[in-house]
């Protein structure tokens, strides 16, 4: 790629590697991968950073517990995440960021620097309920006392245990106006607009200054000793949310602001998060880049949950599912579909194993896989095995070139939001107007009375299956490749995993470059076989 294209920078949130990833943390990696995808087929020069965050209290203590050490349980469990990422859901990523990097521990002690010059750090004592597994404190009112006797946190069902020690503060109250100025003035800047309505009423109703170091474990990046308080002499190690958002900006080269990379992809254009940790997005971090004089990311997309047959995945429940199994269920890029077709991407979604087998065997087996097979089938035994010279195109030609050629720019305008359901949604609607149009025309019947018209026919359809195999590919990219092979589409690029994609014939820059008559093809193998239950 060249400095000419357009950039994008894109970032999941990072895993939590005490624990095996499931298919809830599956949901973001493919819907952050088929948007890394997206704009790279779209000429975009593509930054995709994702990994895992693994210091602070809940990962020592899990390391205690095996009678191992944290950097041993952090490289052990990282290694699963970055496995299923590579293995199980071929993720794109550019990097695979781990907070026990060098070049991350330098990025942490910088913006912490930064923060502490603009006065907006200070040492304090902190007294109140705290989380391990949320990494969180909780006021009072913010908990709640159950039946067995303990207090937990209302927001998330954590325990939490009344915790005082001596901390490093972050004057999180002084960017309250702030925030708002600048929510204000970029309304998009996070989405869907219900959940950042409720960040927004969360920062109106005041914010409290941010405990942001801890000394009863040493599991983090050290504060750096220079910058301690006289009035101290306890070893402070930065609270998880300053080391862990400092990420974004270490996977760019921060703090080398004047670097290619930090210079062409900071500021980012998306982080990818789920809804329990918007706080921390939409309002921890943008404050501390106020603090550091660091441009603010452009969007924050905050996902739904995907729940288990309308359940909240949880081991003592026994439904948390993980990505391998699903993968070897119904494949891949069946699976990456169903995540991204069922149910928009920022609401909560639920599946059942009905549900994905519904959409496989109607959206991709009967739909676009029937429409390719069929089609393409009629062209090898009736065309000598080449793409059709077509005759004079009808009405009903041009409206159903129409309905496939507006697909880029509907997808574009969708993807812009990560409104992958909305792009799918009329890809699929143009794709039974496709199937509805060869039904009616009838070209097995055409052979017979007017081939000019059946060659017609069967091009057009030929060519709206190219240009649906295109835009899939950020979703569903063996497949799409697969249909693309064989309309014989030259296999440049590779289906959006790199930025390579960006240029050639199956780049969108092609999406308006018809197939060429007299193209062999070859007869075709049914690319979306129906499923079928497996027998135990």
């Amino acid at each position: 790629m060249t400095s000419s294209q357009p950039s994008y920078y894109i970032t999941t949130a990072i895993s939590y590697p005490n624990g095996t990833p499931h298919i809830g943390h599956a949901y973001e990696y493919i819907a952050s991968d088929a948007m890394a995808r997206f704009k790279r087929l779209d000429g975009y020069d593509t930054y995709f950073l994702t990994g895992t965050d693994e210091h602070g209290q809940k990962m020592q203590q899990s390391a205690e517990k095996e009678g191992i050490a944290p950097r041993e349980l952090a490289t052990r469990n990282s290694a699963e995440f970055k496995r299923v990422d590579d293995e199980v859901l071929g993720v794109s990523y550019d990097r695979f960021i781990r907070t026990t990097d060098e070049d991350h521990y330098a990025a942490s002690t910088a913006i912490w620097r930064r923060m502490v010059e603009a006065g907006d750090i200070y040492l304090d004592k902190y007294a109140g309920w705290y989380s391990v597994r949320d990494e969180r404190f909780f006021t009072a009112d913010e908990t709640e006392v159950r039946a067995d006797g303990e207090r937990y946190a209302t927001e998330t069902g954590t325990p939490v245990t009344w915790t005082e020690e001596e901390s490093y503060f972050f004057r999180l109250s002084k960017y309250q106006q702030p925030l708002l100025d600048f929510f204000a003035a970029n309304p998009d800047f996070g989405g869907p607009r219900s959940r950042f309505n409720e960040v927004i009423r969360f920062v109106e109703s005041g914010l409290d200054d941010l405990s942001i170091s801890r000394t009863t474990f040493d599991w983090g990046v050290p504060v750096p000793k220079d910058l301690t308080a006289p009035e101290t002499d306890l070893d402070h190690v930065m609270y998880v949310w300053v080391d862990a958002l400092t990420n974004y900006i270490t996977g760019v080269g921060f703090p080398d602001t004047e670097s290619e990379s930090f210079q062409k992809f900071w500021p980012a254009d998306v982080h990818v998060i789920g809804k329990d940790i918007s706080r921390f997005h939409c309002i921890f971090w943008p404050a501390f880049l106020m603090s550091a004089d660091l441009p603010l990311p452009r969007r924050v997309m905050i996902h739904g949950f995907l729940h288990n047959a309308g359940e909240k995945m949880s081991k003592s429940v026994g439904n948390v599912v993980a990505p391998a199994d699903w993968v070897a269920e119904y494949g891949l890029d069946p699976v990456r579909f169903f995540l991204l077709r069922e149910f928009p991407f920022g609401q909560d979604g639920s599946y059942t194993h009905e549900a994905v087998v519904g959409r496989k065997n109607s959206d991709l087996a009967n739909n676009l896989g029937n429409l390719a097979q069929r089609s393409l089938s009629m062209i090898v035994k009736n065309c000598g095995g080449m793409i059709p010279q077509p005759g004079e195109r009808t009405a009903a030609d041009r409206r159903i070139l129409a309905q496939a050629e507006e697909l880029l720019q509907i997808s574009r305008t969708a993807y812009e939001m990560q409104d992958f359901h909305r792009a799918l949604e009329r890809t699929w609607f143009a794709l039974g107007e496709a199937n509805a149009y060869f039904a009616e025309q009838e070209p097995w019947k055409l052979k017979k009375t007017d081939l000019s018209r059946m060659n017609t026919v069967l091009f057009v359809t030929a060519e709206v299956v190219r240009k649906v195999a295109l835009l899939v590919q950020p979703v569903m990219p063996e497949s799409a490749s697969k249909l693309l092979d064989a309309l014989n589409i030259p296999a440049a690029g590779d289906a959006g995993a790199t930025n390579a994609s960006g240029a050639g014939p199956r780049s969108f820059a092609a999406f308006g470059t018809e197939l060429v008559p007299g193209t062999p093809i070859e007869k075709p193998a049914p690319i979306f076989p129906r499923h079928e239950e497996r027998v135990d």
